[in-house]
């Protein structure tokens, strides 16, 4: 046994009330793995796991374990938390290695049929469990690989590739068919889904970066956060100053891996405190380590170009200070009138959230709110009768964790309906 992992396991307190569990988004039983784990019985504590989640090789490694599970434990609030994730991706590269069955109930096979849109972590998740269920399940990705965001959206250095393929594989070995290359709205039509099958999970996320609507946004130079981490359609950064503009994890994975391209310079920019920073405290403290700058308290406000009038040149930023303003769970970020100030700078790059894709949302006949994200009740149901969604593309909590969440609630909820 792993000296260290027994130590880490002991150090679990299996706390009756759980309080883990209700931090964790898929509501995985921590304190019962972790109790198997320190008895050695590493089998059932990955079946135990496997009853919540079925990506728990990539949870395990890239959850924010901070602000959920580990956010949440009792050791922590003296002293360091326990360290879930470690435990959770320890278990879960056993049960690849010696390919461990999600569960050893035999399951009687369903006639009915159910299409994915989208194999990204809500999709995978949803067709791994409706799989399981006896379902015959299909999914449909528009591009010829599966994973969404856990591909192309977190970089190798923070996930394995390796161990995003063995996971998908285990799903896929369910039983789950793919069809690649299928896009909606361009060669994959819903109404044709509905025909063929007796319910639909729309799982296609929601990755097209949101922009701020200031001066010189279309230069050349500028890009979204989520579109270079996803098409990998990098400048060249050598001997370049770089701007990279928000707080979250995404603004991490962007300015780490611009950094490692060999910018010069790479500077977050973020307009609240550090400490109110959404992304992982190990994510900003690896970055720092990494060379990358940081300018806290500070609001980009425009974005000047060269003599041409072409491409980034330069940057304008202003101050900012914290005000609790009334009804605000929060201080808010309020400019600091005269602080401006111009930074020489050749790249922009936005990485202050995103937003689904228009013209995907344009086919799909269900209602969408406000922000432009498909509207469900609380069992991720459409207005549409037999058809679902769940993930990004529902507007919730953007990480994998919520995604997988709502991708097992929905398999859940199909079940139920088609029952």
């Amino acid at each position: 046994m792993n000296q260290e992992i027994q130590e880490k396991a002991n150090y679990c307190l299996n706390c009756k009330t759980k309080p883990c569990q209700k931090g964790c988004p898929l509501e995985n039983d921590i304190p019962f793995f972790i109790d198997c784990i320190k008895k050695g019985e590493y089998k059932e504590a990955y079946q135990i796991l496997s009853k919540t989640s079925i990506l728990q090789p990539i949870c395990g490694r890239i959850c924010p374990h901070e602000s959920q599970c580990q956010g949440s434990c009792i050791r922590g609030i003296k002293g360091e938390p326990t360290s879930i994730g470690e435990l959770e991706a320890f278990v879960a590269d056993i049960a690849l290695e010696k390919g461990y069955a999600f569960s050893d109930e035999k399951v009687e096979k369903k006639n009915k049929k159910v299409a994915v849109v989208g194999g990204g972590p809500a999709g995978l998740t949803c067709a791994g469990f409706l799989a399981r269920m006896g379902y015959e399940v299909s999914i449909y990705e528009k591009y010829n690989y599966l994973g969404g965001i856990i591909q192309h959206g977190i970089p190798t250095f923070r996930l394995d590739r390796e161990v995003v393929e063995k996971t998908i594989q285990k799903i896929l070995d369910l039983g789950v068919q793919v069809y690649y290359g299928k896009e909606l709205g361009k060669n994959l039509m819903l109404e044709q889904l509905k025909k063929e099958y007796n319910a639909i999970f729309l799982g296609v996320g929601a990755n097209v970066s949101s922009k701020m609507g200031i001066e010189g946004e279309n230069l050349q130079g500028v890009y979204g956060g989520n579109e270079l981490l996803e098409y990998q359609l990098h400048p060249d950064y050598a001997g370049k100053k770089v701007a990279v503009i928000g707080g979250g994890n995404v603004a991490m994975d962007c300015a780490r891996t611009i950094k490692r391209l060999g910018a010069k310079e790479v500077v977050v920019i973020y307009r609240r405190a550090e400490e109110q920073m959404p992304a992982e405290r190990k994510e900003i403290q690896e970055a720092k380590e990494e060379g990358v700058e940081f300018l806290f308290l500070h609001n980009i406000v425009k974005i000047l170009p060269d003599n041409k009038g072409e491409k980034v040149n330069k940057i304008e930023c202003i101050e900012t200070k914290l005000v609790q303003k009334e009804g605000d769970t929060r201080p808010s970020p309020v400019d600091i009138e005269g602080s401006n100030e111009i930074i020489d700078m050749d790249y922009v790059v936005m990485a202050i959230g995103s937003k689904p894709e228009e013209k995907i949302m344009q086919t799909l006949p269900v209602e969408k709110s406000k922000k432009g994200y498909i509207t469900v009740d609380e069992n991720y149901q459409t207005t549409e009768e037999g058809i679902f969604a769940g993930g990004d593309i529902i507007g919730q909590k953007a990480t994998v964790a919520w995604a997988a969440r709502a991708g097992r609630k929905a398999a859940e909820a199909i079940h139920e309906y088609l029952s």
